[in-house]
C-alpha cells in the first residue's frame, strides 16, 4: 500500500557528485521525518541525514559540508545531494520515512536501496 522508490545511484569518481531521490507513494496521510541511511559491506546500517516535515536537518559528521538533504512535501519526495564524494562513501543507500499510513498508524518504511560506488 505504501512504497518508497529510490533513484540516482551509480558509479562516480572520487570528488564527483550524485543526487539521490526517493518518492513515497500509496495511501499516505502524513509524513514526518524522512532520511537516508547507508550500509557498506561488512558494516552496520548507519544514518546519513534526516529532515523533518518542517525542514530541520541532521547529518552524520562524516558527510557534513558535503551532502545536503532536502524534501518536496507536495511530492512526498526526499533528495540527497552528494558532493565531493569519497571512496568511503561507497555503500547501498536506503531511503526511510516515518509516515501515517492507511492503517492510521505511524510506521517506519524503507526503500529497496540504491548502490553508490565511488572509485579512487
Amino acid at each position: 500500500q505504501v512504497q518508497l522508490v529510490e533513484s540516482g545511484g551509480g558509479l562516480v569518481q572520487a570528488g564527483g557528485s550524485l543526487r539521490l531521490s526517493c518518492a513515497a507513494s500509496g495511501n499516505i496521510f502524513s509524513i514526518n521525518t524522512m532520511g537516508w541511511y547507508r550500509q557498506a559491506p561488512g558494516k552496520q546500517r548507519e544514518l546519513v541525514a534526516q529532515i523533518t516535515s518542517g525542514g530541520r536537518t541532521n547529518y552524520t559528521n562524516s558527510v557534513k559540508g558535503r551532502f545536503t538533504i532536502s524534501r518536496d512535501n507536495a511530492k512526498n519526495t526526499v533528495y540527497l545531494q552528494m558532493n565531493s564524494l569519497k571512496p568511503e562513501d561507497t555503500a547501498v543507500y536506503y531511503c526511510n520515512a516515518q509516515l501515517l499510513d492507511f492503517t492510521r498508524s505511524w510506521r517506519n518504511y524503507w526503500g529497496q536501496g540504491t548502490q553508490v560506488t565511488v572509485s579512487s
